[in-house]
């Protein structure tokens, strides 16, 4: 399927992905929106490809599509914050360990066992 030429096209640049919002038009001249996620990749040799996903949304789902973008957005933010919490977000992240470590030797220790009943649970 050959699609035609976008009518207004919108790019967000995010790290390795970009996001193409381009409103294209029917074979009626009506007008849908495809969004689509290009993410770089890069092989072992330095070469690098691109993956990309494509979603089209048609003018009878836009106002329901609207809603629950927002709803969900909002619930991320409010439940989350718009922090970005995420490692391979933060240049100064500093991975901490909560638990302290264990050796082998610890872990096959047979009194290092806790007999459980099931009957408890």
């Amino acid at each position: 399927m050959m699609e035609k030429e976008e009518i207004f096209s919108k790019v967000l640049r995010a790290g390795r992905r970009t996001y193409f919002f381009d409103v294209r038009a029917t074979k009626a001249d009506d007008y849908y929106l495809t969004i689509t996620e290009s993410k770089k990749f890069t092989n072992d040799d330095g070469s690098f490809h691109y993956k990309k996903h494509k979603i089209y949304i048609y003018k009878e789902d836009f106002a329901e599509f609207k809603d629950i973008l927002a709803e969900m957005t909002d619930f991320i933010i409010n439940e989350k914050g718009d922090e970005v919490i995420s490692e391979r977000h933060q240049k100064d992240f500093k991975k901490e360990y909560a638990t302290p470590r264990v050796t082998e030797a610890e872990l096959k220790a047979p009194e290092s066992f806790t007999d459980i009943n099931f009957d408890d649970i």
